[in-house]
């Protein structure tokens, strides 16, 4: 059986991470492709030296454009190597343009796909995501589902590829190499707030909206604790363009910072008295048992309900004055994170792995 792994992003990279581990010591056929949708060495190469991941089998230097060019641009390029691979089934994760382009390639060419973190579901079609991880459910013939609610969307949605129930192979990452984070990172030296929130917003429907941006950094500029941003490139771009860069950088109660390594945010998402992000995975990774952190969702949907029932999460929108009303009650409460995560146990990969040899033959 030869598999292929194709990765395109960080969140992809650090979450296939332990699949790909188990499929090298069980020495499987495997081919590990990256496409590059993220090529900044920070953002991309610096995970697969910190994960002890090996060089991808091939690089296609993707790179950026709209939607539909880095998709298309991906698309051909995976073909070639689909080509010239003839894998039995590619495996992608998440809901990133690379996601949608490596399901799309291997379907056409009559490979099977299968879906890590497959079912999932924000319901807000302004998000490219959205359309990406609905289209590649459909594409998949086998459905790598993380919890049972998600299982549920798939079977509602009548998908046609087998479905199993496996968990997060983030929370597989969190247990692993927090341990090794805590002893390599030197992040906290850098940190100059011995108190601190650590905060990420990325998205494209916040971030490259100038009415939503100004908000956020309304938002950080008065938060009641100091806020620690590692600042992703598309992020700062588009605050420099809207006049917003210096408000946030000059202002006492933040500390940007470059973005950082995988170990790196571990330690900060361990150490931080809570987070505000706009991503979905580290809804995920803060339910982690060794890490358990309280998160404001600065979206108005999340993809990852089973987070704000365990208590993790709290959907808490853009606009500045809710947001930190929400803050502010919750730093008057006290909060007891010991819900376990309800995304698995961290055997994750193990889960998929056998998924995979039970129903590809």
């Amino acid at each position: 059986m030869k598999i292929s792994v194709v990765l395109g992003t960080r969140p992809e990279i650090i979450k296939m991470s332990s699949i790909i581990k188990h499929l090298q010591r069980e020495n499987y056929d495997c081919n590990v492709i990256h496409t590059e949708q993220h090529y900044d060495f920070n953002m991309s190469q610096k995970f697969f030296d910190e994960l002890g991941l090996p060089q991808p089998d091939y690089q296609l230097n993707v790179g950026s454009g709209t939607q539909a060019q880095q998709t298309a641009n991906a698309m051909t390029k995976l073909e070639d190597v689909f080509l010239k691979t003839s894998p039995d089934i590619v495996l992608v994760q998440g809901d990133t343009n690379t996601v949608l382009a490596g399901a799309l390639s291997a379907a056409k060419l009559g490979i099977k796909v299968g879906h890590v973190e497959a079912g999932l579901r924000s319901h807000d079609l302004r998000m490219p995501e959205e359309h990406n991880r609905r289209l590649t459910d459909h594409l998949s013939s086998n459905l790598f589902a993380p919890t049972e609610f998600n299982a549920q969307t798939l079977r509602r949605e009548n998908v046609w590829g087998e479905i199993s129930i496996t968990g997060n192979t983030v929370i597989d990452a969190c247990v692993d190499y927090l341990p090794i984070a805590e002893k390599k990172s030197k992040v906290l030296d850098e940190i100059k707030f011995e108190d601190f929130v650590l905060v990420t917003a990325h998205r494209a429907e916040n971030v490259d909206n100038p009415h939503i941006l100004e908000k956020l950094v309304k938002i950080f500029i008065e938060c009641p604790l100091p806020v620690v941003y590692p600042l992703h490139p598309r992020t700062e771009k588009n605050l420099k363009i809207h006049g917003l860069y210096n408000t946030l950088a000059s202002h006492s109660n933040v500390q940007l910072i470059d973005p950082v390594g995988y170990f790196a945010f571990l330690v900060l998402m361990k150490r931080c008295s809570f987070i505000m992000t706009d991503s979905g995975g580290i809804q995920e990774e803060a339910t982690a048992p060794n890490i358990r952190k309280k998160v404001f969702v600065l979206r108005d949907s999340t993809e990852r309900p089973e987070a704000v029932d365990a208590g993790y999460a709290e959907v808490v929108g853009v606009d500045s004055n809710p947001v930190l009303d929400s803050i502010s009650k919750y730093l008057k409460r006290e909060f007891d994170l010991t819900n376990p995560s309800p995304f698995g146990d961290g055997n994750s990969s193990l889960h998929i792995v056998s998924s995979i040899e039970k129903y590809i033959k």
